[in-house]
């Protein structure tokens, strides 16, 4: 709800005639018990529908070899993989369109693309869809250092792929691996990472954070939001998504993450375990929501991990989403920080390159201060607070435990909870603090305080408020969130401050079952 003393914010067709299937005869009746167990919502209250197209498409076969196996660095502490790395022509793409894929080999050599679709798939997490080649592959030219420190590679298209009709929304992986290379030590593989999205009316839209995977990507050698030579955080450097993504350079050294973005660091488990009990859920980029019509047929939206850069009309399509009367679950922490505009190529494809254009805060203290701290900038994005429940904050890193204070709260319904009770290391690596005080019937459900390197204290708050139409608006306050909830293949669980999540824990699991259950009713 919006408050009354502030101005107005800047704001089902596929299978539907299918009989929906209620989950809650496939599943357990929830107590409290051990924390590697999911045991699904409670017998006792209703269930979310369930989607045929989602349940389906998890009872095929999963694949048993999708990860990496091989990946190689080219020094020492090094970004990338010279053998074999690419990228895609969009971060988004739909039934019937084309996808470009761009790829390096290093030296010459053969290599194929095995595209899997991420899911539970009974466990095993993902799905051989398709397998592309082989192709000749050659190396390609590493781009120059241009305007703004852009790494903006111009390379010839390796393959194409039109997307069938008959593959469902998801988060896409493209495994590429070489041939054995002439020395005869072996193959070479890494990611690409692509979303399909539709266009169906569906419970949940599951929002992937790509900008954020861009800003920090260092893709090739340190180069990101955060590595130019004036300083890590101003408007003076760009970042294109027409470059691979390198080894994720943060919280852990995980080869996973060559090619994959942030997906499997700090997203998938969200996606696993929807999938896992049939949520109707489908997803988009940060792109797809520079309008908000994707998100006007659904009943909830869900911003995921470390969700930071947010274009300014995402922030008003999620205004509009809200006052419409659909529920918002930031699942995630540092989310709708920095004020991040889309501009074009160089070769003039929308929505391609992005940078810092400053603060969200409005005249809020914090945005105020990341000026102060980081210099002047072209753009200032609304108080984020007014929208999540709660704010970033200074410092916005550290980690901690996830402390109940509310545990009336119909959200702790079935959990056991009590006041002073903590689910450990759940707060981290970056969090939302200081809620607005004026959000009219807004409630803190945990809070608590985190450490920044294991000393520096701050604030942190988990909020709920009522939006204009009987929906509510839920902030996690915690990149986090979802390491509770389930751990996938590809997944390691990550750590940051002195602190980390300990996995899946059922309390997270049923507040999560709650909140959707709420939302989707």
């Amino acid at each position: 709800m919006i408050p009354k003393n502030k101005p107005e914010l800047h704001r089902r067709d596929v299978l539907k005639d299918v009989a929906a299937a209620s989950l809650a005869s496939a599943m357990v009746p929830f107590g409290f018990h051990a924390q590697a167990q999911d045991l699904g919502p409670a017998s006792q209250t209703p269930a979310p529908t369930a989607n045929p197209l989602i349940q389906e498409e998890n009872a095929k076969v999963g694949a048993k070899d999708w990860q990496l196996t091989r990946v190689r660095l080219d020094k020492t502490g090094g970004l990338r993989s010279p053998p074999i790395e690419g990228y895609c022509s969009k971060q988004s793409v739909q039934a019937g369109e084309q996808l470009e894929f761009f790829v390096s080999t290093d030296p010459i050599q053969r290599f194929k693309i095995e595209i899997f679709r991420t899911g539970y798939y009974s466990g095993r997490g993902a799905r051989l869809m398709t397998t592309l080649g082989p192709f000749e592959g050659r190396p390609q030219k590493l781009p120059e250092v241009g305007d703004k420190r852009i790494r903006e590679c111009e390379w010839a298209a390796s393959a194409s792929l039109t997307i069938p009709d008959d593959w469902p929304s998801g988060v896409y992986l493209g495994r590429l691996t070489t041939e054995s290379d002439s020395t005869g030590a072996g193959y070479w593989q890494n990611y690409t990472v692509f979303i399909v999205r539709d266009e169906r009316p569906a419970d949940i839209l599951l929002q992937c954070s790509d900008n954020t995977w861009q800003a920090y990507n260092q893709w090739p050698d340190g180069d990101s939001l955060y590595t130019h030579p004036k300083g890590g955080q101003g408007p003076w450097g760009d970042v294109s998504f027409d470059r691979p993504y390198g080894k994720y350079p943060q919280i852990f050294e995980n080869p996973q993450t060559f090619g994959s973005g942030e997906w499997l660091c700090f997203e998938f488990p969200l996606a696993y375990w929807l999938e896992k009990h049939g949520y109707d859920v489908t997803y988009c980029s940060n792109s797809d929501m520079v309008t908000p019509e994707r998100g006007l047929k659904c009943k909830a939206f869900i911003s995921n991990g470390h969700d930071e850069y947010w274009d300014i009309r995402q922030y008003e399509s999620v205004v509009k989403l809200r006052d419409a009367g659909v529920n918002l679950l930031f699942l995630t922490g540092n989310a709708v920080c920095w004020v991040s505009p889309y501009r074009n190529s160089q070769k003039d494809i929308p929505k391609r390159i992005l940078f810092r254009g400053g603060p969200y805060g409005g005249e809020h203290r914090w945005a105020e201060l990341r000026e102060q701290e980081h210099g002047p900038f072209p753009h200032r994005g609304p108080d984020e607070g007014y929208l999540i429940g709660a704010r970033n904050v200074e410092p916005v890193n550290g980690g901690g435990d996830w402390v109940c204070t509310n545990p009336d709260h119909w959200i702790f319904e079935g959990t056991g909870m009590q006041r002073g009770e903590v689910i450990p290391g759940l707060i981290g690596w970056e969090y939302h603090g200081d809620p607005p005080v004026d959000i009219e019937g807004l409630e803190i459900v945990a809070e608590g305080t985190a450490l920044q390197g294991g000393i520096n204290p701050q604030r942190w708050a988990s909020t709920i408020y009522p939006g204009p139409k009987g929906n509510f608006v839920f902030n996690a306050s915690t990149i986090w969130w979802c390491q509770d909830l389930a751990s996938p293949p590809g997944h390691w669980l990550p750590w940051s401050h002195w602190s980390r999540p300990h996995g899946p824990d059922d309390r997270v699991q049923r507040i999560t079952h709650n909140l959707l259950r709420r939302a989707l009713a």
